[in-house]
């Protein structure tokens, strides 16, 4: 699905990501770790177009996409979601699914003006569709609560959710368990597995909560001053010498 090649990110002096090399396999949940400074964010920057890296190229599918913009990378199908979530506050939760889709025809003057008809069958289609991933979610309940008013829990299953309302193939997840109470932080766990499994979805997380990553990621990836240390089934990658003494020493688990 994804792969790194030689990736670089300099900010002027700092090597932030340093000839990163690396593989997102279609179909799997990959978690990617490391201390702070790893370069992990960095890195989800580039692949979704935030930053553009110094050299280096990112393929998607085969093609170089390093460089592209935002919103080249959203209609690619790469979605992303932050460690603090970005909803529309002042929209309901139903409103803040509803205004993800693309190329919506009401959006364009010309249509709203001569095919309301056509504007009305898109807009009920979306709302179809953001009704059932409330369902999916189990957040049906709140979909006219204003979205400022929910829990951090549950703005990070909106957030997933609003990876749902697109044609996404590539979901990079930065710290979705961050601030979730254990009761959701389950319940987001099994959102992921079941996106995986269901709609073929192909995940990328970036996580402190190292007993999420292992219930949920397979390979794990751990960074370290930029680049790849190591990386298998989390299972060999707590038995690693390398990982112990970089992230696991004193008790303190990987970041």
């Amino acid at each position: 699905m994804l792969e790194l090649d030689n990736l670089t990110k300099s900010f002027g002096g700092l090597q932030a990501v340093d000839n990163c090399s690396l593989k997102i396999e279609a179909g799997k949940i990959t978690g990617l770790i490391g201390p702070n400074g790893a370069g992990k964010t960095t890195i989800f920057n580039m692949i979704a177009g935030a930053m553009k890296p110094t050299s280096g190229r990112i393929l998607f599918q085969g093609e170089d996409i390093a460089g592209l913009p935002t919103h080249e990378m959203f209609h690619r199908g790469i979605v992303r979601t932050f460690q603090i979530p970005h909803e529309f506050g002042k929209l309901t939760v139903l409103e803040n699914l509803m205004v993800v889709p693309a190329d919506q025809t009401g959006e364009n003057l010309f249509y709203g003006l001569f095919t309301p008809g056509a504007v009305q069958k898109r807009e009920d289609e979306v709302r179809a569709l953001a009704e059932e991933t409330l369902e999916f979610l189990t957040l049906t309940h709140l979909k006219d609560e204003l979205a400022e008013n929910l829990s951090g829990g549950q703005k990070k299953l909106l957030e997933l959710g609003r990876t749902m309302m697109t044609d996404a193939k590539l979901v990079l997840l930065d710290e979705p368990g961050a601030g979730v109470n254990p009761t959701l932080l389950k319940q987001l766990g099994n959102m992921i597995r079941r996106l995986k499994e269901e709609r073929g979805y192909t995940f990328c997380i970036v996580e402190h909560d190292m007993d999420m990553i292992a219930s949920l990621c397979d390979p794990v990836i751990v960074l370290n001053e930029g680049s790849v240390l190591t990386q298998g089934k989390m299972e060999d990658v707590r038995k690693d010498e390398r990982v112990l003494d970089a992230y696991l020493g004193g008790g303190e688990e990987a970041a």
